[in-house]
């Protein structure tokens, strides 16, 4: 017999509504609907508001760990963990550009890691980016992708449910773009400096995302609308804000989460790097040092190297600084990632979602969260 928890909140959020003094029913780590809690069985108290777990599709490491330097399954889990402490449920971890051998580790690690909770599955953001457009990645490990690097990542995308690829026109080609659509693969432009023509070409061609939205990329002119403009004016482009107050002004952002033209939209993503959920002071990223001071991440000439946040804090700001509704901002940060992946079962709690969901406080912290209503352990 299946058994159904309830879970008593005074608030619950299920991605469209409030529900007030009301109870959350979980069976077989599915939501099977929100009650008035007097109608409800007893259950789990929850002291706060219940709301969907957060979809972080772009974080790079957590809980002390990067990534890139730590390419295994166990990797995989402590980043999750971390995450998972600050309501993060859903989490595609990010590789930065790497070797083609730490590409292939990457996946490996990912495959043995397909059960671990919270782990939706994989970004690989780059090495095929414009080196004119590099961030913080390795203009030494930038490349253009050659027919051993789209067999790979083919491959990757048959192995995972989620396969996110960063990729910029010029070192891409329209044709190897059709063919990782094909296969499953999440397109995103980034790190380029294409123009606004060439990104609907890449639209086109099946490209459906835009990484960090502003950063490392063409800016938007009258004449010349480059990337920023095709993804603020293009229907078909779903684009991920880092919101952290550093590496976008508040006012560009305010107008591009105002001014998005639908039905794809705007979604918030962390860019974090090990740092969270840890007291790490810097690391190393290929071999070259980065700075932690400040709520910044930083090379030694200043760079910005990655986002020093978790995804709730992005989440804070873009309410509490840039005073967008509550309710909107947990869509940003759950509902439109879950949508931009083509996932209709998260991101929201009603009837046969994932009862991933975490107790989020009056100060927009996290106190508890729950994966196919199994509440998390987090590290720390």
């Amino acid at each position: 017999m299946t058994q159904t928890t309830a879970f008593h909140a005074p608030r619950i959020f299920d991605g469209s509504h409030w529900h007030d003094d009301a109870a959350l029913l979980v069976a077989d780590g599915r939501v099977v609907q929100i009650l008035p809690r007097a109608d409800a069985p007893d259950g789990v108290q929850i002291d706060g508001m219940l709301v969907p777990g957060l979809i972080d599709l772009q974080a790079n490491g957590g809980g002390g760990i990067l990534f890139n330097n730590g390419l295994t399954a166990d990797a995989i889990g402590t980043i999750c963990r971390a995450h998972a402490g600050f309501g993060t449920t859903s989490v595609m971890v990010t590789l930065i550009t790497d070797t083609q051998d730490s590409t292939a580790k990457a996946i490996a690690a990912g495959q043995i890691a397909a059960r671990t909770s919270g782990f939706l599955g994989l970004h690989l953001e780059g090495p095929h980016l414009d080196p004119a457009r590099k961030g913080t990645h390795d203009p030494a490990l930038i490349r253009t992708m050659d027919a051993d690097d789209l067999e790979i990542l083919i491959g990757a995308a048959a192995q995972f449910d989620h396969l996110i690829c960063t990729i910029a026109p010029e070192s891409v080609s329209v044709d190897q773009v059709t063919a990782l659509r094909q296969a499953g693969a999440t397109i995103s432009l980034g790190h380029t400096g294409c123009d606004f023509a060439t990104a609907l070409a890449y639209a086109d061609a099946g490209a459906t995302m835009v990484t960090h939205l502003f950063n490392a990329m063409g800016q938007m002119e009258h004449r010349a609308p480059n990337l920023v403009g095709a993804a603020l004016d293009d229907g078909r482009l779903w684009a991920g804000l880092i919101a952290d107050g550093y590496h976008v002004a508040d006012a560009p952002m305010r107008a591009a989460l105002r001014a998005k033209a639908g039905p794809a939209g705007m979604f918030l993503v962390s860019d974090t790097m090990s740092t969270i959920g840890s007291d790490l002071t810097g690391f190393t990223l290929n071999g070259r040092e980065i700075f932690r001071a400040d709520g910044r991440l930083t090379l030694a000439d200043g760079t910005l190297a990655g986002a020093d946040i978790a995804l709730i804090d992005a989440l804070r700001y873009v309410h509490q600084t840039l005073g967008f509704s509550l309710e909107t901002v947990l869509n940003l940060c759950a509902l439109a990632p879950a949508q931009a992946m083509g996932i209709a079962d998260r991101g929201h709690l009603r009837p046969g979602a994932h009862a991933d969901f975490f107790c989020l406080t009056p100060a927009i912290t996290a106190a508890g969260t729950w994966i196919g209503g199994t509440k998390i352990k987090v590290q720390g």
